[in-house]
């Protein structure tokens, strides 16, 4: 998401049903078991969760705007990784509250201790008057599909699904549970 966006944030047309954001989805083989790269949201909402709250790093086109293009600046702005490589395409998936997410795969080994977000500032404590600045990701990991599909955003795990068809593997063996 771009910076002032937060998930606490959101403008009346950006939480709009329906609206597109694009996202990147980083893959490896590590020892012989498919792996990928997630984010956690950052910001005082997300702090306590952890299993379904982990995405992949995507953000709100602008009318007009090429997805692809949109998903390689977010992942830069979330993650301060510069995404390259064949884009392997893994579809559009809607989210319970209706916002469509179209993703990419690419090959990648990131190191997640060099993460480094972009902000987006909210008044927190509620009603304080105090605004701070929060990480829009406050982190992200490698995780093997089984565990990643615990994890992800449940509007985005079939797109795990997508990856483990067209990245090697039986569908459905590894991103089970």
């Amino acid at each position: 998401m771009a910076a002032g966006r937060g998930p606490e944030r959101r403008s009346a047309a950006s939480s709009a049903r329906g609206s597109l954001s694009a996202g990147l989805l980083p893959f490896r083989h590590r020892g012989g078991v498919l792996e990928v790269f997630l984010v956690h949201p950052g910001g005082p909402f997300w702090a306590g969760k952890d299993e379904g709250a982990w995405s992949l790093a995507k953000g709100e086109c602008a009318p007009g705007e090429d997805p692809l293009e949109t998903a390689r600046r977010e992942f830069q702005e979330e993650t301060g990784f510069t995404a390259e490589g064949a884009f392997l395409p893994l579809g559009e998936v809607r989210q319970s509250g209706g916002k469509r997410v179209v993703a990419w795969a690419f090959q990648a080994d990131l190191e997640p201790a060099r993460l480094r977000s972009n902000t987006f500032a909210l008044e927190w404590p509620p009603r304080s008057g105090q605004v701070r600045h929060f990480p829009e990701v406050d982190r992200g990991a490698w995780f093997p599909l089984a565990e990643a599909r615990r994890r992800l955003n449940p509007g985005q795990r079939p797109l795990l699904e997508v990856l483990h068809r067209l990245a090697g593997g039986t569908p459905g063996a590894a991103c089970s549970g």
